[in-house]
């Protein structure tokens, strides 16, 4: 059985005298002013194959968002969030959680976590920035906008760590699979892991190349058995166990594809000198949706480029996570737009970071409606045909340089500088659950004072 909200809400520890509860007391009391955030996150445990009229007590919905706000703010990790709820009085008390009841496990605060979709975050999202504006904390009427690359969780992708990846990971399906194909296979693990290392400490390409050779026949046999055991497997009659065997020929499918793209990457750039480009190229057999970009001409980061629009008090308006690597230019008009659609109505001053800069978009974003555009960086553009007068840009100069410290904030904070979910879809869940807890806690202080 599992419900949307405890009607009759468990008797819980008082709240202590302490900023930090009293933080977390507003903050609950903001979450109860929005009953419509948790019945969202009700429609999705339902969507996840969660009975309501059916099976024991879970955790209810208004919990389950409370807790996923709790892990971001705190940053915890679902092992350190299971032992807090069970430790904290006040945790559990701004979580919902009675003195009697016990704290749930991490692997029960992982499975209800994850199926909140990105959907459900962005709607409540909207909702949070909505409260902050009949609170009074920000009118919206001054934006700032800027973009910062947030790492996925995996590590410095290199032709031979995918090799050794692709390896390890089909010979492990591999040994499962046996258990219906009674095929066996060679173990390679350990000669791949011997070859990508000795071609991590060769001290020359001539060194490096017939240890290449010999990863990339390694894995070549690894993928021909693999091959086999997805041909074999389903033609499978496994009876009870047949959802079992159906997703292991999902899996080895999926990896005897990436397999190929990484042999054909690492044969292409390596044995014949070819280069990759960006978009075709294979960062990870795991994340297979991480972008490859490009930081100032001096830094490759692996992971999503995200676009911040933030208030004057803190507050962060929106935030998206596009594919690929958009240049800032191309998401100025995107990001006003989307403002208009939250707030209802365009702001009056905007500041941008100099990247945004264009004619097109100053003119794009004066026909929105805004007064006053700035950018940091004028790239050519007269300072009086984008604001009023030269005092003016100063100041929306400024005060764009704020949303660098708010960036930071997020991500020192709030888990932004790496997300640990996988999937695309669950990566824009984890950005947008880290800015509705910062926007929850910006409100609370912002009523506070």
């Amino acid at each position: 059985m599992r419900k949307s909200f405890d009607r009759q809400r468990p008797l819980t520890h008082l709240w202590l005298d302490h900023p930090q509860a009293k933080h977390l007391e507003h903050m609950a009391q903001l979450l109860d002013a929005l009953p419509e955030a948790t019945e969202l996150a009700f429609g999705d445990l339902v969507a996840a194959g969660v009975d309501p009229h059916l099976g024991r007590q879970g955790m209810s919905a208004e919990q389950v968002l409370r807790v996923l706000i709790l892990k971001q703010m705190q940053d915890f990790s679902y092992e350190e969030l299971e032992f807090h709820l069970a430790d904290s009085a006040t945790y559990r008390a701004f979580c919902g959680l009675g003195i009697a009841d016990t704290a749930p496990s991490k692997s029960t605060l992982q499975r209800n976590i994850k199926v909140i979709s990105e959907q459900t975050l962005e709607a409540i999202h909207r909702m949070v920035v909505a409260c902050a504006k009949r609170e009074g904390v920000d009118n919206g009427k001054r934006v700032r906008v800027d973009s910062t690359v947030i790492n996925a969780a995996i590590h410095p992708p290199t032709d031979s760590s995918l090799l050794k990846d692709s390896v390890r990971v089909l010979t492990r399906l591999l040994s499962r699979a046996r258990r219906w194909t009674k095929k066996k296979s060679t173990d390679h693990r350990r000669r791949a892991k011997r070859r990508a290392l000795g071609i991590t400490h060769a001290r020359s390409a001539e060194q490096r190349l017939p240890l290449y050779r010999d990863l990339i026949a390694v894995t070549k046999k690894t993928l021909r058995a693999a091959r086999v055991a997805s041909s074999i497997l389903p033609r499978v009659q496994a009876g009870k166990e047949q959802a079992e065997v159906d997703r292991l020929v999902e899996q080895l499918r999926y990896h005897v594809l990436a397999a190929e793209r990484v042999l054909d990457q690492a044969e292409r750039r390596v044995l014949r000198g070819q280069s990759v480009p960006a978009q075709q190229k294979v960062v990870s057999i795991f994340e297979p949706h991480v972008d490859v970009i490009v930081k100032d001409h001096r830094e490759t980061l692996y992971g999503h480029k995200v676009f911040f629009s933030a208030g004057a008090s803190g507050l962060v308006v929106d935030v998206v996570v596009p594919r690929g690597n958009p240049a800032d230019s191309a998401m100025a008009t995107t990001m006003m737009t989307r403002h208009v659609e939250i707030c209802g109505e365009p702001p009056k001053q905007a500041a941008f970071d100099g990247g945004f800069a264009s004619q097109s978009n100053l003119d794009a974003l004066k026909g929105l409606g805004i007064r006053d555009v700035a950018f940091s960086k004028r790239r050519g553009l007269d300072v009086m045909e984008m604001v009023k007068s030269p005092r003016i840009y100063r100041a929306l100069r400024n005060f764009r340089a704020g949303i660098e410290g708010i960036i930071s904030y997020l991500k020192r904070a709030f888990g932004l500088a790496r997300c640990d979910w996988r999937t695309l879809a669950s990566f824009r869940a984890y950005v947008m659950a880290s800015v509705i807890a910062a926007n929850l806690l910006t409100i609370a202080l912002g009523v506070a004072r």
